[in-house]
């Protein structure tokens, strides 16, 4: 005999949840229930909400260590932490491009991109708040402008909206693929081919919820090309990467599933970050899409921040072999 899996809903522009348990969680404790089956909320955000009140098991406030019967309904919504106060700060950023819809920027490493746990200021979004007041009212409230983000140690170009339509419209462009967007990473080790593509699936990690991984059943679909233009007597590779999709963390899951993860890489690299790497050196170096507004094609390249192009440049004068060109 065959029972159907728990019956899911979860609507998470609401954080409204209805869970139905089948009889193969049955005697499941209700918070690693709840991990497994709404993966993209942090346990700590789980258990904030149950001990709330706001998950309830068939209408009654449980304890997170509750063992769950068969037939059970889970129902409520997420805890809302109270949003941080968004402050306008001068943080830097390069301006590579700017009209009245749109701005292009180069973002340096260390920035995060916007408010969050742990960052509740100094973010870009506190900069570009500085930088244009008007744009705190295009999209969400926490993240004003932003339509895609760079990792706190990734440095480079990204694109931010300046008005309402703007923003719609490149939401469009990215989700439908329409944005070309190239990397370059410095990688631990030298490839035997010096191109590739890789296709598999990433999503979060079963074990360690901060992390993203391969996860071939769950996983959303997420594909990179990369390409060698250098390599380095000491053992490392500068690749070029284009990303077809834009998973969290795409690009250093990939390498790293080659056995190439990002030098400097302290979540998905084998063991700590050498001395020499003061971050991940990942750098998103061009973007290129058509003006959602105007219609013309709009390129650009974002140069190397100065630590990465210091690394490069130590690298060469250790040894260095010409592959291919870039920059």
């Amino acid at each position: 005999m065959t029972f159907p899996s728990a019956s899911i809903s979860v609507d998470m522009s609401s954080d409204m949840i209805d869970l139905q348990v089948s009889f193969e969680y049955s005697g499941s404790r209700f918070d690693h229930f709840l991990v497994l089956k709404v993966p993209e909320t942090s346990r700590a955000l789980l258990v904030q909400s149950i001990r709330q009140g706001l998950l309830l098991v068939d209408g009654e406030k449980k304890k997170s260590s509750y063992r769950l019967k068969q037939g059970e309904t889970i129902s409520g919504t997420l805890f809302q932490p109270p949003p941080p106060e968004l402050i306008a700060q001068e943080v830097p950023f390069e301006i590579l491009f700017e009209d009245e819809s749109l701005l292009l920027i180069s973002k340096p490493p260390g920035v995060v991109v916007h408010p969050g746990s742990g960052n509740p200021s100094g973010t870009l979004v506190n900069g570009l708040l500085h930088y244009c007041r008007d744009i705190g009212d295009i999209g969400d409230e926490m993240r004003p402008g932003i339509v895609h983000r760079l990792d706190k140690d990734t440095s480079g170009i990204m694109v931010v909206a300046k008005t309402g339509s703007c923003h719609r419209l490149l939401i469009e462009a990215f989700k439908a693929r329409k944005v070309e967007k190239e990397y370059l990473a410095l990688v631990v080790g030298t490839f035997e081919r010096k191109k590739g593509r890789v296709v598999a699936p990433v999503g979060r990690h079963p074990v360690h919820r901060q992390k993203m991984a391969i996860c071939e059943k769950k996983g959303r679909h997420a594909a990179s090309s990369w390409q060698v233009l250098e390599e380095y007597a000491a053992g490392y590779s500068l690749v070029q990467v284009q990303i077809e999709t834009g998973r969290t963390h795409q690009i250093r899951v990939h390498m790293a599933s080659l056995g190439h993860s990002v030098a400097g890489d302290l979540v998905y690299g084998r063991g700590g970050r050498e001395q020499k790497f003061p971050r991940q050196m990942l750098h998103a170096h061009k973007l290129a899409m058509l003006h959602p507004i105007t219609g013309n094609r709009l390129a650009f390249s974002a140069p190397l921040w100065p630590d990465f192009q210091e690394i490069l440049e130590i690298l060469r004068h250790q040894g260095g072999a010409e592959v291919g060109s870039e920059q």
